[in-house]
């Protein structure tokens, strides 16, 4: 069996043709930071990470925490204050400076010697680290491996062609024993349930909201997966 899609299998919206045959560029994702159309962004938060953060962390120390297509994403802080390592990849600059500034950090920028127009933002404290640069680009950075990836959005983001590339990444920067939290509209594990991970549903929450039945729908479900090592 195929591991990729034995870890990640998702459909987080109704499989329809566009869906599936949806790309959007680089530069349309550093569009929406210019242009603000960053409804994705949770200035308070993920509910169901703060909920559920004690059974991600397991009471753990000096973890190092990998957030793909972070933004600017305040759960970076929270991992930091506790002690833990953070280390994000983000393609929109502007996404990242604006994390710094919102949450009052000073930081240093350098180029990413690996990644031709790549940078790094590191915080001045030295345990969050930002790069600047596609994530497909980011194995060359040669970031090692971590004990937590938070995936909330990125997945979903990630062009469905890209989706198994994406995969087999965030499974070569996990180390032994690690836990990945999964947060999507609409995922079923069953259908691709192998060997790689223990797939465990921790919540299920309706999202639906009013404004959502203009886009001619009837329910959207937000579930949270975590997957831990076999």
């Amino acid at each position: 069996m195929d591991k990729t899609r034995t870890f990640l299998d998702v459909k987080e919206y109704p499989d329809t043709e566009v869906q599936k045959n949806r790309v959007l560029t680089l530069e349309e994702w550093q569009e929406k930071w210019v242009s603000r159309r960053i409804g994705f962004h949770q200035e308070q938060g993920h509910k169901l990470l703060k909920k559920h953060l004690d059974t991600f962390l397991k009471g753990e120390n000096g973890l190092r925490v990998f957030f793909p297509l972070c933004g600017k994403a305040v759960e970076m802080k929270w991992f930091a204050d506790r002690g833990h390592s953070v280390v994000g990849v983000e393609i929109s600059e502007l996404g990242i400076r604006e994390f710094f500034a919102e949450q009052n950090l000073s930081y240093t920028e350098e180029p990413i010697v690996e990644i031709p127009g790549g940078k790094i933002f590191k915080s001045s404290s030295g345990n969050i680290s930002l790069y600047c640069c596609s994530l497909f680009d980011l194995p060359r950075a040669n970031i090692g491996k971590f004990d937590r990836i938070w995936d909330r959005g990125a997945l979903v983001a990630i062009n469905p062609g890209d989706r198994e590339r994406y995969a087999d990444i965030m499974l070569s920067l996990t180390r032994k024993g690690f836990h990945y939290l999964l947060a999507v509209l609409c995922y079923d594990p069953t259908k691709h349930a192998g060997s790689i991970c223990n797939i465990h549903c921790l919540e299920k929450v309706d999202v639906f909201e009013e404004q959502h039945k203009s886009w001619g729908i009837d329910y959207i479900i937000e579930k949270l997966y975590l997957f831990t090592e076999k």
